[in-house]
């Protein structure tokens, strides 16, 4: 499902307009983006949470030239399902 089928479903579903549901499916996702950002996590009782995690530094290799080179650390957005969704996709 891509953002334009999931916008025409909430406005099918809500009665808002495209126009009006696209506003706010990019609200809901500014709000998400924005609270990651600053640290926070976003989190909806039984469908699931938000957060970030953060990666230390490693070693890997090139798999083309079989080089070690160094991977930096950094921070990766994540997503963990709540129960109600688990149960909901069995």
């Amino acid at each position: 499902m891509t953002k334009s089928d999931f916008i025409e479903k909430l406005a099918a579903k809500t009665g808002l307009s495209k126009k009006d549901a696209g506003a706010a499916v990019d609200a809901f996702l500014d709000v998400v983006k924005e609270s990651l950002e600053a640290g926070e996590e976003v989190q909806f009782t039984g469908f699931g949470k938000f957060y970030v995690q953060e990666r230390e530094a490693r070693e890997g290799i090139n798999p083309q030239t079989k080089a070690k080179i160094k991977i930096p650390a950094t921070k990766v957005p994540k997503f963990s399902a709540g129960s109600a969704l688990k149960n909901s996709v069995r």
